[in-house]
């Protein structure tokens, strides 16, 4: 069996990293970005912080701050006409992992005519995306999905019915600008969730199938890192060493899972767009059920991560692979997750929609356990 392996992400790393915006647009000879980002992040005067080099640089930029927690094509097209009507030839991304993907996706409609749907990744989109693409500074402010680093674009559309991905090796950003010091002060439910994000992302692709041993590594090293320091992160906002290791952690994560993720994103889709939840709480609450549902396929796999968790990993595999399984569930409770999707809003009715959402979603198809509609029914209820 052949395997390709790549991972040609530029990331600059560190605390005050964001400065350097204005110099990098410049190297990649971006004279008018469009800044594509969410109204909270406009509200809150992060995004004054990170754009401040342009202003002492001289460099004018537009703005495009429509993008929704669960981004669909309104939060993609509107952008594509600013990008136009601006004359503008650079992307910047800034914010979490839905500004992120739509600024990706506005990045692709720039150039790409056909309509989203046809760059659907299980519809073989990728076939249709070229590398003609204008660069992309991404910034992100929460450490979680790892869409900095990826590959993908993840967006709600109307003629799929489904949160549809959007994958090239083109879409990856021309680099990333990661700043812990951006995610100092955000609240503890979002680090909660969006750290359980980055966690899922580790856990699901060092599950997933395929033969990927560096993948594999990193994925473990972001397993250890989220059970360290995430719950010092939730505790403490301000604490930057806690903070730092998350973004590495998060950013691990998204080179981890080009190898693939799982069912507890198949789940997890429908949950955005059936229940509005946002999606790292989905996967911290499905985490549990699913690893359970995983571990008659992958003991060994779960004993793994019973070390990375920082748990005794004494005795048979099928045992340190249960403690994994409660060291996750403590977690959450720890950092606040709720124990249950009701707990959420997510309703009884709400199952048989989103059931056969699930089953479209192609991140199960590389789950260490293959499931069935009747599967994934069991496992929203277990969560239910």
């Amino acid at each position: 069996m052949i395997s390709t392996w790549s991972f040609p992400t530029k990331i600059i790393f560190g605390a005050g990293a964001s400065e350097q915006l204005a110099e990098l647009a410049a190297s990649l000879n971006i004279k008018r970005p469009l800044v594509v980002t969410d109204p909270g992040i406009v509200k809150c005067g992060l995004l004054e912080q990170v754009i401040e080099s342009f202003s002492t640089s001289g460099i004018p930029w537009k703005l495009f701050d429509r993008v929704e927690p669960n981004p669909t094509e309104a939060s993609v097209l509107p952008g594509v006409e600013v990008f136009a009507g601006e004359n503008c030839d650079g992307v910047v991304g800034v914010g979490g992992g839905s500004a992120l993907d739509a600024a990706k996706a506005i990045r692709l409609k720039t150039t790409h005519r056909l309509p989203l749907e046809e760059y659907d990744d299980l519809r073989d989109g990728s076939k249709r995306i070229g590398p003609n693409l204008p660069p992309m500074i991404a910034v992100a402010t929460t450490s979680g999905t790892g869409s900095d680093v990826g590959r993908s674009a993840v967006i709600a559309l109307k003629a799929t019915g489904r949160k549809t991905v959007i994958f090239s090796p083109y879409l990856i950003p021309s680099v990333a600008l990661a700043d812990p010091s951006l995610t100092l002060g955000l609240p503890p439910n979002v680090t909660a969730a969006t750290g359980m994000d980055a966690m899922t992302h580790n856990l699901e692709a060092y599950l997933a199938v395929g033969f990927h041993p560096i993948c594999d590594a990193i994925a473990l090293k972001g397993v250890e890192a989220c059970a360290r320091f995430l719950p010092r992160a939730v505790a403490d906002g301000r604490d930057l060493e806690a903070r730092t290791q998350m973004m590495a952690a998060a950013i691990m994560g998204g080179v981890a899972f080009q190898k693939g993720l799982g069912t507890v994103h198949s789940l997890a889709h429908p949950l955005s767009t059936v229940a509005g939840m946002h999606h790292g709480l989905t996967n911290a609450i499905l985490l549990p059920h699913v690893m359970r549902f995983n571990l008659p396929a992958v003991p060994e796999r779960l004993a793994d991560l019973s070390a990375a968790l920082g748990v005794h990993t004494g005795g048979l595999p099928a045992d340190a692979a249960e403690r994994a399984i409660r060291a996750i569930e403590k977690l959450n409770a720890e950092i606040g997750i709720p124990a249950r999707l009701r707990d959420a809003g997510v309703r009884e009715e709400m199952i048989p929609i989103m059931v056969p959402l699930a089953m479209q979603d192609g991140c199960r198809l590389l789950n260490p356990r293959p499931t069935s509609m009747q599967d994934m029914e069991a496992l929203y209820r277990a969560a239910l």
